[in-house]
């Protein structure tokens, strides 16, 4: 189907809802895979802004009957959580304090409740979560209101239509060729569901994307069910695995199963969708579902005496982590993805909100770097693909742990130099593709993943890094980093438009921000100007992809006669760290490493052992350090030989885990966390980099101007907690006089105060030092304290209170 606006054209397989006003644009809706499914919608969601997509979306379908005239069959009877196991109530714990600072309700709910809510429940060992809202809608009858809406306010509809090939022009507009003529658009974005995979080959993208057979029952009247005086609200079994509602008068029931079980239509990957599939369903297996079968017969007994009336099986698409794909695409210009819903219709409504409002206002409303199409790269191949998707699916209900990892699919082709050698040493994690250290074993240590709410196997260990790092020498792999080369005549003055900060003189570097026009934090670089004109620009490994595209967009639109390469997987990086890096360094090099020669922040081109390395004097830990840019097929001989000159030093291995510890005592932010496209500098504390009296006209400026001349409504604030066996990690609830008045930004334990700490947002009138607070870990508020930042002074910082005679704190 092809739907038009004056604006740019959709392709897609079933109907985008389009608003009317004064400006045309794609809203509400990516219906793809509707017809196959049970139609539920949830306001809950693990993730934090995917709850604002879920909210959204409900909203929107309680009125659409209303506002088109059409029936929506919109049920709303609440939904249940159901946690059988000590492990799901801290689960349940763990999700509660994350909805706390979030508008929609969710609630821990007694036994009598449950029952009021589901008598023919088989309470015997449960605790339960109440969403109020929640239900399902008849995703038919969805179909037909939106169609009947975006007409309604002016959209044209024509179907059936294929797209037989799409044509990038020269200024980036395209052609897009069907059996009834050539369209030109301005954009397109692929909505196009089942058949995404085969538009994106169109124009050499093969997205990771692949359809899994789901199945659900439904039975005939239950007699019990009937008897009732209302809706049954819907139950998620998360040990079961399954989800129940009521349909009509029986129930409907829907399980996914295990990895092993479940089964994917891979014939669809490799040879594309069938000419002409349609409505058409799959044939069903109920002896794949059996075990969940017997499960919601112990759950609700009723069941046991139902007769299934019918058997839905019919394909569902699936991303590698299961959720969508959202937003413009690296590497082409005007084409933009809505792809790959594994949960169609609650997505659906808010993702089509989100990504209209990106369109017209040229940003993302709020931050979901999570559902970015730039995530994946070409390391997620067509096997990397199914072997997650088969893990995804059967992992729907499994407990959803602080620090996950997931491991199908794993190593990918983007491993560092160093795997090899590392991997049986630590606890790897899985990094945009990338491998990388956790923290490392010694004898003696629990190894493995061992994933828990509270501190677990890596605990210990992490804390004997941490002490390495402060007290002698270690080494970490940062290979994973997003690194870019950027030159050309015009490359100072693109970074004075890109970045807030001022663009670093030649051997220098600095961190900066890249905003959006609305002042909010779009990423966080390190930039090194290396040679005259030459850049070197390094970003977190989340974020490769995502801060090379709208770098891209800007050099495009800005006629910048500048050339941009990125370098990522060519280039190794190694960092050494600790109060003795510079006496092992200068063991391998001629070069005078001293702190008057080598300055903090400073960066050139040198040998060590005789390979060639760029080496900047900066340190993610706040200690003395260095981290060292080299080919990648260096990576083991230099480790090597830094390994070797550290013997004296006692020099060794850490992992990210202690790094995430030392960059909290120095105060030190982190891009996703503590800022992201939901908050601008100067509420995060980055007034430092932002130079606002520069004369560039950096994107944001203006916007920048305005905050501050109103003032902030809220700071991000350092706290220490007084807690037990459990720590931060971010995104819990802040307390102050019985009401949840912020949220954390992330946490850890602090190993040098044997406390907790952690970043949080709060109201400007809570930001004083001193201010007690609480902050909602497990089910329990523990006592925090905001406290003057940071807990560690840098080293830096450390020796320029020694020269003048001061005593700094450690």
């Amino acid at each position: 189907m092809i739907l038009k606006n004056d604006k740019f054209y959709t392709l897609f397989c079933w109907i985008i809802w389009l608003e009317g006003g004064k400006e045309h644009c794609i809203s509400n809706l990516f219906c793809s895979n509707f017809l196959f499914e049970a139609g539920l919608t949830t306001y809950f969601h693990p993730g934090i802004n995917l709850k604002k997509i879920h909210a959204y979306s409900i909203k929107l379908y309680e009125r659409l009957e209303e506002e088109t005239g059409q029936p929506v069959g919109f049920h709303q009877p609440g939904s249940i959580r159901i946690a059988s196991t000590p492990t799901r109530v801290d689960e349940f714990k763990y999700q509660m304090t994350r909805a706390g600072w979030h508008p929609t309700e969710q609630y821990l709910i007694t036994p009598e409740k449950v029952q009021e809510l589901f008598p023919l429940l088989n309470m015997d060992k449960a605790d339960i979560m109440y969403n109020p809202g929640d239900g399902h809608i008849d995703p038919y009858s969805l179909t037909m209101a939106l169609a009947a809406g975006a007409r309604k306010y002016g959209a044209q509809l024509n179907y059936p239509v294929q797209v037989t090939n799409l044509n990038s022009r020269s200024d980036g507009t395209w052609e897009v060729e069907t059996p009834l003529g050539t369209i030109q658009a301005k954009r397109i974005v692929n909505t196009a569901g089942f058949w995404a995979r085969d538009i994106g080959k169109m124009i050499g993208l093969q997205h990771p994307l692949i359809p899994v057979h789901h199945q659900y029952v439904v039975t005939s009247t239950v007699p019990e069910v009937k008897a009732l005086k209302r809706e049954l609200p819907v139950i998620r079994d998360l040990e079961g695995s399954y989800y129940l509602r009521q349909e009509r008068d029986g129930l409907l029931f829907g399980p996914y199963e295990s990895e092993e079980k479940m089964k994917l239509q891979e014939s669809w990957v490799t040879n594309g969708v069938p000419p002409g599939f349609g409505k058409e369903l799959f044939e069903s297996d109920l002896d794949r579902i059996m075990e969940h079968i017997e499960a919601a017969m112990e759950m609700v007994p009723v069941l046991r005496k139902a007769d299934i009336v019918n058997t839905i099986a019919g394909p569902i698409t699936y991303s590698p982590d299961i959720l969508p794909m959202v937003g413009p695409h690296q590497g082409v210009r005007n084409y933009w993805v809505a792809i790959g819903f594994g949960y169609g219709i609650i997505h659906a409504g808010g993702m089509g909100k989100y990504l209209s409002d990106w369109i017209l206002e040229g940003e993302p409303p709020f931050d979901l770097i999570e559902v970015d199409p730039n995530r994946y790269g070409k390391w997620t191949t067509t096997e990397y693909t199914a072997a997650k998707a088969r893990e995804s699916y059967g992992f729907n209900n499994i407990v959803g742990y602080p620090k996950e990892e997931r491991f199908a699919g794993r190593p990918t082709e983007r491993t560092s130099g160093l795997y090899d050698l590392l991997k049986s040493k630590c606890s790897m994690g899985f990094h945009a593709g990338w491998e990388q250290p956790h923290w490392f074993y010694k004898p003696g240590d629990e190894t493995g993943y061992k994933p828990s709410f509270r501190r677990t196997n890596w605990f210990d260990p992490v804390g004997r890094e941490y002490k390495q790092v402060m007290e002698k020498v270690g080494v970490i792999d940062l290979s994973p980093f997003g690194k870019f080369k950027v030159k050309g005549t015009d490359s100072v003055k693109l970074l004075d438009h890109l970045f807030a900060n001022v663009v670093p003189k030649v051997g220098s570097t600095n961190i900066s921000h890249m905003l959006t026009p609305r002042g909010k934090v779009y990423a966080e670089l390190t930039v090194s100007q290396l040679y005259p004109g030459e850049f070197m620009l390094v970003t977190g490994s989340g974020s490769e992809l995502h801060d090379l595209r709208w770098i891209e967009e800007k050099i495009t639109r800005g006629g910048y006669k500048v050339e941009i390469e990125n370098k990522t997987d060519e280039m190794g990086v190694l960092s050494v760290a600790g109060p003795y890096a510079r006496q092992v360094l200068q063991k391998l090099t001629n070069e005078d490493l001293s702190d008057t020669s080598f300055k903090f922040l400073q960066c050139r081109h040198l040998k060590l052992s005789n390979i060639a390395v760029t080496a900047i004097r900066i340190s993610y830990t706040g200690e003395l350090g260095w981290e060292l840019y080299h080919r990648k097929e260096d990576s083991v001989p230099l480790y090597n030989a830094i390994m070797e000159a550290g013997q004296k030093e006692g020099i060794d291995d850490f992992g990210t885990y202690a790094l995430n510890s030392l960059r909290l005592e120095k105060g030190f932010r982190a891009w996703g966390a503590e800022m992201n496209c939901d908050t601008n500098p100067l509420e995060a504390g980055l007034e430092y980099f932002v130079k606002l009296n520069k004369e560039a006209d950096f994107i944001g400026k203006q916007a920048l101007r305005q905050i501050k001349e109103k003032g902030l409504k809220r700071r991000l604030v350092y706290l220490t907690l007084e807690t037990d066996n459990v720590d931060p990690e971010g995104n819990e609830s802040v307390w102050h006089n019985g009401k949840v008045v912020g949220n954390t930004t992330s946490g850890c334990f602090s190993y040098g105060a044997q406390q907790s700490l952690a970043f949080a947002y709060v109201p400007m009138e809570l930001s004083k030092v001193g201010q007690k607070l609480e902050v909602e870990l497990l089910g329990k508020n523990y006592p925090a304290t905001i406290i003057q930042e940071p807990l560690v002074l840098t080293e830096p910082t450390r020796m320029r209170l020694q020269r003048k005679g001061q005593s700094p704190k450690i």
